[in-house]
Parts: structure tokens; sequence; C-alpha cells
């Protein structure tokens, strides 16, 4: 036998699964009083030996039915038919049609309220959807014009990088001849510097060109910026700036590609010796987060205007005169083919901080994106 406790459950689901239609919600109050109508009719068909009440019951009963008739009446008119139209343009608004709008929406009562609420709603979704679909044909439009000027760059970088070569190798050949007190050695090495600088802008423009997957394992992200720092450190020893590491002992094994986030953390501190002009800290600090690792990297720079912010991170974007404006694109491309984020928040003067997020597993990472 099903225990009692059990039935109860099952009759009470089954009762808050029943619906019952407003319609009937509201004739029931409205069929009891025309019953009472009718009643008082009857009663009033059947005392026919006392005129004077049969008249009064008569007048009742038929005043009544006619309430209850106009009553009925006015539901129908007034408000079902408003409430079918609308249940009617819902269902044409689910399946995609935004140009529908409701007739009752010019009553001035609640029920026009709801009527122009309904096709201000619908307005709007039309005009999202305008937005959404423009941004999208905009979006693609460029994707495929980056993609082509992509194949272009990488094309024409392995053309310039051949001959870059055999320069480079030339101007070595012509510094071994030159004499130790010829006053070309100060040419040539002007020139060596700027072959490296096209070299570097060549690399960049080819790893923005053709990025390659990031081999990913876990491995101590705190041994990972040690070795940037290291890097990093060798380019201000002739500099009054100084840069800080605090590592995190805590931190457990992080999933990463430790050749690329080495390029990422070098850029980031590369920039930050850039926008520090005289003596100056750079701060870089390591941390845990939920399920992320943090890396923020903090200087006392000049900072970056508010307007540029927005654009730091765009391809070919640069505030500096010997940039090439595909660092920071290329460190938030790593960066995000780890599943993680970057950060930047900067005040002009005070200086500018990066943050780097990386989930601590890219399983869990690239479940919770799906």
């Amino acid at each position: 036998m099903m225990p009692v406790v059990q039935m109860r459950r099952e009759a009470n689901a089954t009762l808050s699964s029943m619906r019952v239609n407003w319609q009937v919600k509201l004739v029931l109050p409205v069929a009891f009083v025309l019953l009472n109508g009718l009643l008082l009719f009857l009663m009033a068909t059947l005392s026919l030996r006392d005129p004077e009440r049969h008249q009064v019951l008569f007048v009742a009963g038929g005043g009544a039915v006619a309430i209850c008739a106009v009553i009925l009446w006015a539901l129908a008119y007034f408000v079902q038919r408003p409430m079918v139209e609308l249940q009617e343009k819902i269902a044409r608004v689910g399946e995609g049609d935004l140009n529908v709008g409701v007739g009752f929406a010019k009553r001035n009562d609640e029920i026009g309220d709801l009527g122009r609420n309904f096709n201000r709603m619908v307005v709007q979704l039309r005009e999202s959807r305008e937005e959404i679909e423009l941004l999208h044909r905009t979006q693609m439009s460029r994707a495929e014009h980056l993609a082509t000027l992509g194949e272009m760059a990488a094309g024409l970088a392995h053309e310039i990088r051949n001959p870059l070569a055999g320069i480079a190798g030339v101007m070595e050949i012509v510094g071994r001849d030159l004499p130790t007190t010829s006053p070309a050695r100060a040419v040539l090495k002007e020139v060596r510097q700027e072959i490296a600088q096209i070299n570097r802008i060549l690399t960049d423009l080819l790893q923005t060109a053709r990025p390659h997957p990031p081999e990913i394992r876990p491995s101590d992200l705190n041994i990972t910026v040690e070795h940037a720092v290291m890097l990093a450190r060798q380019q201000v020893i002739s500099k009054p700036i100084k840069i800080e590491l605090q590592k995190d002992a805590s931190l457990p094994n992080v999933d990463h590609d430790s050749d690329q986030m080495h390029q990422v953390l070098l850029n980031l501190l590369l920039n930050a010796v850039q926008a520090i002009e005289k003596a100056g800290t750079i701060r870089v600090t390591l941390s845990g987060l939920d399920e992320e690792a943090v890396i923020a990297v903090a200087d006392t720079g000049r900072g970056i205007i508010p307007e540029n912010l927005p654009n730091i991170f765009r391809p070919f974007y640069t505030t500096k005169g010997n940039g090439t404006g595909l660092g920071l694109s290329l460190a938030r491309r790593i960066v995000e083919g780890h599943h993680g984020r970057i950060e930047v928040d900067s005040e002009i003067g005070i200086g500018t901080e990066f943050r780097v997020f990386l989930p601590f597993q890219q399983s869990a990472a690239k479940a919770a994106a799906s």
C-alpha cells in the first residue's frame, strides 16, 4: 500500500500542475450572481398569490440576469479579446517575427498600458537585432580583411628577412675590415641596431599573422615569471630602475606554455621600462584568486591617458615612436589562448598596472567556457 505521505505529495503535485483559466476565475462569481437571479425569478413565478412580491422578485431576477450578461460581454470584449491577440503576437515574436504590434495599445487603461509596453518592447528587440546583425557583418568583414592582411604580412616578412640577413652578414664583414679608429664604426653600430629593430618587427608580425598554438603543460608559474624578470633586469642595468619580484610559494602548478607566457611578461616588463622616464620601480607580484593565478606588473611611469586605454590592445596601435603596436595585441592573444584574460589600470603621473589572469587547469576553463 502506498504510504500516506507519498499520496499527499502526488496529490499536491497534481493540483499544482492543474491550470485554471482566468475566465473561469472571473465567471464563477458572476455565475453565482446569475444563479441567484434565476432563483429569484423562479420564486417570482411561483409566488403568484402575492402580486407585489411577484413584481419585486421579477425585477430583481431580471436585473441580475441583465447585469451578469453585460458583465460577461464586457469581459469577453475588453479583456479576453486583447489577451488572445497578445498571446498570438507573443507566439509570432517567439518565432522570430519582430514586425508585430497589438491593436489595443491605443486604449487609455491598464490593458492599453500593457499593449504599449509590449509594442515598445518589440521595437527595442527589433532595433537590438538590427544592431547585432550590423555588428556581425562588420566583424566578419573586418575578420576577412585582417586575414588577408595577415597572409600578405607573412609573405612580405619572409621576403624581407632573407635580404635582411644578407645585409647583416655584409655589415659584419665590413666591420671586421674597418680600422679600430675609423669613425664609420659608430655608423656601423647604428646600422646593426636598425637591422635588429627590423628583425624584431618582422618577428612580431609573423607571430601575429600566424600564431602557434600553445603547448600547455602544468608547471611552476613562479619560475616562468622569474626568468622574464631576470632578462628584464639585464635591460635596466645602466638605468635607475628597480624591478622587484614577489613570488607566491603556495601557488599550485598552472597549466601554461612557459615560452609564450615568458614572451607576454617580457613584453609587459619592457613596456614598463619604457614608460619610466627617469628613476622608478617595477613591481611584479604573483598570487592566487579562486581558481586563477594572477600576475600583476605595476610601474611608476608616466601612465596612459584615458583616451588611449581602449586602443592599446589593437594591432599596430602604438603611442611610442619606435614601437610596432604588435606587442600588447600579441600578448592578449596568447593570454586568451590560455583561456585567461588581461586587464589594465593606469593613472597619469602615477603609473600603470597590467594584470594577467590564468586558470590553474585548462580543462576546467574549457568546460566553463562551453
